[in-house]
């Protein structure tokens, strides 16, 4: 087997952790690789024609279509001050009992995945708006944060996650077929987080007290509040999400739907402003040109790769694992996991995800059940002390006072139940 493939694989993960721009990093490495490979005699360099006509059918794909449409749906309820009034309105519903305001916390986490797909706005809108408010009522520090942390994480698996459309186009799985098979594994991780505080405020009455008297609201006023603040959004992502499930729309149409039904609530709600709006362009703009990017230096990337048969070398190690599909599942979420410390999900799809699928063909794992778990094992790595990115983005918005070991212990139940979780799902995948 040439060792060419292995080297340019390992040279790009090298560029990669020295800090430089992952996009360019694999772009980079593709041209130097190729250029190299044809002055030793080993690289057909008129592959490379192919990179134009492929970087056209990257630009024009319709399915990825759907990422801006749902980042703009979510920046749009973030921005015009939706999300806040919905985390707030759960909180006076829920706030009543012990533990309450946590298990408050978790829908919404649930409903703003649903509704932005974006791990990083979930965790830091949440952070900022439910952290002082659980503090304020005698939360302990590790509850309140490791509760904001895994809810925040619900974004990678809860449909329409941008994380299930990008797996889908990079699998050539339907984004449908993962919407529908992510909805049961991302509920029954909603329902654990909240049985497990549920728990916690039950048997430890002081680490989650219920508000009280004078802040809860009663009667026709919290009716109203749940009337404004809770019915839209959650009948915008029942419509959104509905319409996917019963096939009368693709994701990019009900992304489409979902953006202009955001704007629509921000108008009823009179929170719409130009400001706002500015905002929220900016945010969609800036990360579906990375996303795309990043799809670029990966098409150069896969396109020199296998110009070395490294798609071959890839194949041979991963179908020659003991255990056959078992241990490949197993490898592959010990390899992502590990990745998922140190590079964002967008490079783990664009370089891990194209090489393991055709080992995961030949040895019978189902795709879409494969696509579940890499979302699932991508959100646990982003909930797991040091390195995972959850952790940086609730630290962010933490005061100064709260020290990171608080954050790191408070989410440990939570990747507890995560794990569990994820063998469930890896047992789903495993061809029978």
């Amino acid at each position: 087997m040439s060792l060419w493939g292995p080297a340019m694989f390992f040279a790009v993960l090298a560029m990669i952790f020295t800090g430089y721009p992952v996009a360019f990093a694999l772009g980079g490495t593709a041209l130097i690789f190729a250029l190299i490979g044809s002055l030793a005699g080993v690289f057909d360099i008129p592959l490379l024609f192919a990179l134009p006509e492929r970087t056209f059918g990257t630009m024009s794909n319709f399915t990825l279509l759907a990422v801006p449409f749902f980042i703009f749906m979510g920046t749009v309820l973030e921005k015009s001050k939706l999300a806040e009034q919905l985390l707030e309105t759960i909180g006076l519903l829920f706030g009543r009992f012990r533990g309450g305001l946590a298990i408050g916390v978790i829908f919404v986490g649930a409903l703003l995945a649903a509704a932005t797909g974006v791990v990083g706005a979930s965790v830091t809108a949440m952070g900022l708006i439910s952290l002082p408010v659980m503090l304020r009522n005698g939360y302990k520090d590790e509850i309140s944060l490791g509760t904001i942390a895994a809810a925040g994480t619900l974004g990678q698996i809860i449909p329409p996650s941008i994380v299930l459309i990008v797996l889908g186009d990079q699998m050539g799985v339907p984004v449908g077929s993962l919407f529908r098979a992510a909805l049961v594994p991302g509920l029954v991780l909603t329902g654990a987080y909240a049985v497990y505080v549920a728990f916690l405020a039950f048997a430890k009455p002081e680490v989650a007290p219920a508000l009280p008297e004078d802040m809860r609201i009663e009667g026709a006023e919290l009716v109203k509040r749940v009337v404004v603040s809770l019915l839209p959004p959650l009948v915008l992502i029942v419509v959104v999400l509905g319409s996917i499930f019963a096939g009368v729309a693709t994701p990019t149409e009900a992304g489409a739907l979902g953006s202009v039904g955001a704007i629509l609530l921000a108008l009823a709600n009179r929170s719409f402003s130009f400001d706002a709006l500015n905002k929220a362009m900016e945010e969609t703009s800036r990360l579906t040109i990375m996303v795309i990017f990043l799809l670029i230096g990966s098409t150069a990337f896969a396109l020199v790769f296998r110009g070395f048969d490294g798609d071959i070398w890839i194949e041979t190690m991963l179908t020659g694992i003991p255990g056959g599909a078992l241990g490949f599942l197993l490898v592959v979420n010990i390899v992502v996991f590990i990745l998922g410390f140190f590079i964002d999900f967008f490079e783990i799809a664009f370089i891990i995800v194209p090489l393991i699928v055709p080992a995961a063909e030949i040895l019978g794992v189902d795709l879409t059940w494969l696509g579940i778990v890499l979302a699932m094992n991508l959100q646990t790595s982003f909930l797991t002390p040091p390195f995972g990115f959850s952790l940086f983005y609730l630290r962010g918005v933490t005061p100064g006072d709260i020290p990171t070991t608080s954050i790191y212990r408070g989410v440990i139940p939570f990747i507890v139940i995560q794990l569990i979780v994820l063998a469930g799902v890896i047992w789903m995948a495993v061809p029978r």
